[in-house]
């Protein structure tokens, strides 16, 4: 299957160590917006201008379209899938909906196959809580991420006036996530499921108890939680903080019996080096997908929902069966 890259970031640079790891696979290459004289790819695959891929086209199975959710993704995947079978990783839950109607629409009006929301959460986590919600139908879900970095977080903290970098760790509660596997059922606020960890360099002579009120009372980043701000040098910055981990659990308790008297909790957990590599395997895995419904015809968007586990893996049917079953 041949694969390529739209988008070179951490997520495009991912998906390029993650085709090494799957021999059904190659890349042919990435296609981005910037001057490609000037990007340089870390397995010397080829480089071409992003306004240049329809020439391309005979050498792409599946594109994996590496952006972000906020501006990137709503604009490109509905734009790509017209010409090309496609993956992404758009992450706004609530936009969800929106994207894939637009999604869909293009997909199906050119003949081709494309799959949204790919990744862990969306994604992976996905898949297990509709597992979980089917086999236990009376119970609770409980989603925690981290401890780890919010991209997204950063980049807000970033923006501060006064703040020369910044990193946010996303934590759980240690007293809730023990509650909850524990299968008591607790009703649980935000401030009770997760802390915020910020570590901050600031610009010099930049007001720092200003910088630490703003990123407290931030709305919808940091006004809901307990947060601790930490400030330290771009030397601790670049020795402590530069990788970027990530992960998390998702735990649905429930019961059985005629009385419910038996509590069953089912977890699933992530523990993350990297987030953007990681996330960047599932993308590959769910292009394998992606290109085998487009060989059957089955166009349109998909989710994570929509395909056959057997989809995602290079086994044979035979083979899964001999060995995983």
């Amino acid at each position: 299957m041949k694969l390529a890259i739209y988008g070179y970031g951490n997520i495009g640079r991912g998906v390029e160590a993650a085709v090494r790891q799957n021999p059904d696979m190659t890349l042919t290459g990435v296609f981005t917006r910037r001057d490609p004289a000037a990007v340089k790819t870390k397995t010397g695959v080829p480089v071409y201008a992003a306004a240049d891929i329809l020439q391309h086209k005979a050498d792409i199975d599946v594109l994996v379209i590496c952006g972000g959710s906020a501006t990137d993704l709503p604009v490109l995947t509905p734009m790509l899938a017209k010409d090309f079978n496609v993956v992404d990783s758009f992450d706004t839950h609530a936009r969800i909906p929106e994207h894939f109607a637009a999604v869909d629409a293009t997909a199906r009006a050119g003949g081709h196959t494309a799959l949204i929301s790919g990744g862990w959460d969306p994604g992976m986590f996905s898949l297990n809580r509709l597992y979980a919600n089917a086999i236990l139908p009376q119970g609770s879900d409980y989603t925690f991420w981290g401890r780890g970095v919010s991209q997204g977080h950063s980049d807000a903290v970033r923006r501060i006036p006064g703040v020369a970098d910044a990193r946010q760790y996303t934590v759980p509660v240690p007293e809730a996530l023990e509650a909850v596997r524990a299968g008591k059922c607790p009703e649980l606020t935000t401030r009770q499921k997760h802390t915020r960890e910020c570590y901050v360099v600031a610009e010099e002579g930049a007001d720092k108890a200003a910088i630490e009120q703003a990123i407290k009372t931030m709305p919808n980043y940091f006004d809901e939680y307990d947060t601790t701000v930490t400030f330290i040098t771009a030397e601790e910055m670049a020795r402590d903080h530069s990788e970027l981990p990530h992960g998390g659990f998702v735990i649905r308790t429930g019961v059985s019996g005629l009385h419910n008297e038996h509590t069953h909790t089912i977890e699933y957990r992530l523990n993350l080096d990297s987030n953007p590599e990681f996330t960047a395997l599932v993308l590959v895995a769910l292009a394998r997908a992606v290109g085998k419904h487009a060989s059957r015809g089955d166009y349109g968007c998909k989710t994570v929902f929509d395909l056959a586990p057997a989809d995602l893996s290079p086994l044979t049917a035979e083979e899964l069966r001999a060995h995983m079953l």
